[in-house]
């Protein structure tokens, strides 16, 4: 079997373009498709917990650990204690976070627009069945 006929070599080579598509639109906007990402999933209203963010995008604690400081850094966000648990630490936007948000949304909902330009509405609802079944074996540990 060569190679290009198997499902994680299409899915990683397909992944590896749509992120250095990402990576140089987030350039543009002096940030990383991690922060895009991980700014797309701040709930600016009530705050994000730090420890919901890492699971939501597939992260390891560390790797998020990394981008928040970065993101501190960049002056994106800013971290608030719960008065009701120390403990829990909420993630809230600044307001250059904010348009970096929307920068990242726009740039998600135009590849969106683009592919369902492209690519039927049937063949993507077999797509993200495949995808759904793909990550039900391996969480279900049915492959090794």
């Amino acid at each position: 079997m060569r190679p290009e006929e198997t499902v994680d070599y299409n899915f990683k080579v397909c992944w590896h373009a749509i992120s250095r598509m990402y990576n140089t639109e987030a350039a543009k906007a002096d940030i990383t498709t991690s922060i895009g990402f991980v700014l797309l999933n701040i709930d600016q209203e009530r705050g994000t917990p730090a420890t919901k963010i890492a699971p939501l995008l597939g992260l390891e604690a560390r790797s998020l650990t990394r981008i928040l400081k970065s993101m501190e850094e960049k002056q994106l966000i800013y971290k608030v204690s719960d008065p009701n648990d120390k403990r829990l630490v909420r993630i809230f936007l600044t307001e250059k976070g904010l348009e970096k948000k929307e920068i990242s949304r726009q740039t998600v909902k135009q590849f969106n627009h683009k592919v369902r330009e492209q690519i039927p509405e049937e063949q993507l609802d077999v797509f993200f069945n495949v995808c759904g079944r793909i990550l039900g074996m391996i969480d279900n540990k049915e492959i090794f």
